[in-house]
This record gives C-alpha cells, structure tokens and sequence, in this order.
C-alpha cells in the first residue's frame, strides 16, 4: 500500500487474514482473553460503568493506567504506536503465540523496515517443539517520523509453510 496513494494505510483493512482460504490454517495465534480485553477497554479511558455494560458482570477496571490511556501490549497481532510530529521514538511491544501449525516448526522474524524507523525482533527466531506450545517475543520500534501522517510497515513470522503477517504502524494522531 503506497500511503501517498493510501494516506490511511493499515487503518483501511485492519490486522486480519485476507485469504479465508488460509485463515482456517493460521500457523501461529494471538491469545487474548475476556480480561486482557477489559484491560484494553479500561486503558482506553472506558469507566467501570461503561465496562460493565459491555461485558457484564463484575468487571472492574484496574486503579493502574498504561501511558497517556493507551495500552500497547495487548496480545493481538496489529503494533499502533500514536507519536507527536518529530518525537524521538524508543518503545517495546511484547507479544505471546501459539503454535498451531506444525509441531516442530522455526519461524524466522522478517521485517520489513520503513525509511525513518529501526524495528528489531528479539527473539528473531521462534522454534516450536509441539502444538499449542506459547513463545514471547518483543518488537522494538525507534526512529522518528518526520513530515508524515504515519508509516506503515510489517512483520512477517515464517516457517516455511505458513506466514504469519502483523502490520506495525507508527502515526501522528490528527
């Protein structure tokens, strides 16, 4: 996506699979359950009021915020970092998947770097010894955006067999 032709890029289609076809085969999940979402409504600015109507109840909105009312590690495949216009950029997305492909399979990190950004896998290879197995990875993002509305790049988790692609998009709230 050219984000001179596309100015709203990975914000047109989202983080989903494309090819249903290959979705029914994912090769790696995303786990993230009822609470990891309450977090990410409370982190949003959400009340307990308001948590509580959409997901019923007892949730509770924890007392501790994450930066400026975002959440950034909510364990989902998409990496959105909202920047000031030329501010220094260091930050660290943490994320956890599961094996669904092959029991024994490598995935190897490939990203694809952007003019303006350094974006570093670690670790950058995943090795799975069986099904369901969960591996942690962090992805680190530093640079600057200088005179754009945002960049738009992507990780691409392969082993081969399955590809397991996540949009990292660093933007200028408008």
């Amino acid at each position: 996506m050219s984000p001179d032709l596309n100015p709203e890029a990975e914000f047109a289609y989202g983080a989903g699979q494309i090819n249903p076809i290959k979705a029914a085969y994912p090769g790696l999940v995303y786990d993230a359950d009822e609470l990891d979402y309450i977090n990410f409504l409370c982190e949003q600015g959400y009340s307990t009021k308001l948590v509580k109507i959409i997901a019923g109840g007892n949730s509770n909105c924890p007392a501790k915020k994450g930066i400026d009312g975002k959440t950034f590690d909510l364990n989902y495949p998409a990496f959105v970092l909202p920047v000031s216009p030329s501010e220094s950029i260091n930050h660290v997305f943490h994320r956890t998947v599961t094996n669904v492909g092959s029991p024994n399979s490598i995935y190897k990190a490939k990203v694809i770097s952007q003019k303006g950004l350094r974006i570093t896998v670690d670790p950058s290879v995943l090795t799975f010894k069986s099904l369901w197995e969960k591996l942690s990875y962090a992805v680190t993002v530093q640079g600057m955006i200088d005179h754009k509305f945002m960049i738009s790049t992507s990780l691409v988790w392969d082993d081969g067999t399955f590809q397991v692609r996540s949009p990292i998009v660093v933007y200028v709230p408008s």
